[in-house]
């Protein structure tokens, strides 16, 4: 099928993910046994993108060869351009080309980001994509709030900052049905004076609303407002976006990790037996193989990112939602969130 003509309605809801199989630390048995368990159990079609010879049983899941890998250190636009036979490359063609409905890789983030740039294209009026990551809101009735940018740009323009708002609020819209998404900037402060130009730019823009009719805009919040359900889609650049986010994993592992020590502990085994089965929910929740992985906004085709250590669950988990999301019309919404032609917009590719 030709660049361009994208299939929709039972032609795409045919078609299967292309999984990187070799992309991630866990490469190929756990991407591969998610892979199988996708396709066994919840009835996913699954293509399968990497060197056949080193998949094992694939359980009659289809492969899509190729021979080339780009490392987890590898600089990712380097790869992508010198490993054009590379698992990531391949996925990334296979969703252009219409041989699948979206993509999903636990490799290189830099490159798996390329690869879907350079192959699938930006879509227009899309200044940069932004990797959007759902943040749960433990021990509340509100759905996982969105943080973008995670980890796509480093530098970032109030004229970014303001589509990032509009993208993650179709995100928020489509994959958990918020109607009006609320949207906050993250800043050092709540009031509109707090932050550096960037902050207090887009805060300005974005309460005159630019940010558009499908978001409501609440203004900043900090860093200690995650899992509180404080707003929708938090929007900050991606440097920022990455160290909140790394630090948020970190300071759960630590202390999911330091409880479980001490309740380790000799005399404790009464209190261990009653609190260890309660604080697994909150664990599981916490825990980011459950979300599925981060996505990629802002490119034509659905992209999937996920975490470098993914086991077969957070496979699972990662394909089910690329699938939902292509199905759902993703790409259709935040096309249209951002609009054709906004000043600013860089040429696509």
């Amino acid at each position: 099928m030709a660049r361009g003509a994208r299939p929709t309605g039972a032609a795409l809801a045919a078609l299967p993910v292309a999984v990187d199989a070799m992309g991630g630390d866990r490469a190929p048995g756990e991407i591969v046994a998610g892979a199988r368990q996708a396709s066994e159990q919840a009835g996913i079609a699954v293509l399968l993108v990497g060197r056949p010879g080193s998949l094992g049983d694939t359980g009659g899941v289809p492969v899509l060869p190729a021979d080339e890998v780009i490392g987890m250190d590898e600089d990712p636009a380097q790869g992508v351009r010198r490993k054009k036979d590379s698992s990531l490359v391949r996925a990334a063609e296979a969703v252009r080309d219409g041989a699948a409905m979206a993509m999903v890789s636990a490799g290189n983030t830099g490159a798996a980001m390329a690869s879907a740039l350079l192959r699938m294209g930006r879509l227009p009026g899309v200044i940069r994509p932004a990797i959007a990551t759902p943040i749960p809101n433990p021990g509340t009735d509100h759905p996982p709030t969105v943080l973008l940018d995670s980890g796509a740009n480093a530098e970032c323009t109030p004229d970014m900052l303001v589509q990032f708002a509009r993208m993650g609020a179709a995100f928020s819209r489509q994959r958990y049905g918020v109607e009006l998404p609320s949207v906050a900037l993250l800043s050092i402060g709540e009031e509109k004076s707090k932050g550096t130009p960037l902050e207090k730019e887009s805060h300005a823009r974005l309460a005159a609303g630019e940010g558009g009719d499908g978001l409501r805009f609440i203004g900043n919040v900090e860093g200690r407002d995650f899992f509180h359900g404080a707003a929708d889609v938090i929007v900050t650049d991606g440097f920022t976006g990455n160290v909140a986010l790394k630090t948020m994993e970190g300071s759960m592992r630590f202390l999911i990790g330091s409880l479980t020590a001490i309740l380790a502990r000799p005399g404790l085994e009464q209190a261990a037996e009653a609190l260890i089965p309660a604080m697994l929910p909150l664990a599981q929740e916490l825990e980011p193989e459950g979300t599925g992985g981060a996505m990629l906004l802002g490119v034509d085709g659905v992209c999937v990112i996920s975490h470098g250590s993914s086991s077969a669950r957070a496979m699972v988990n990662a394909i089910t939602v690329a699938h939902d999301l292509a199905v759902g019309g993703l790409v259709e919404a935040v096309s249209g969130a951002v609009g054709a032609g906004q000043p600013g917009a860089d040429p696509p590719g």
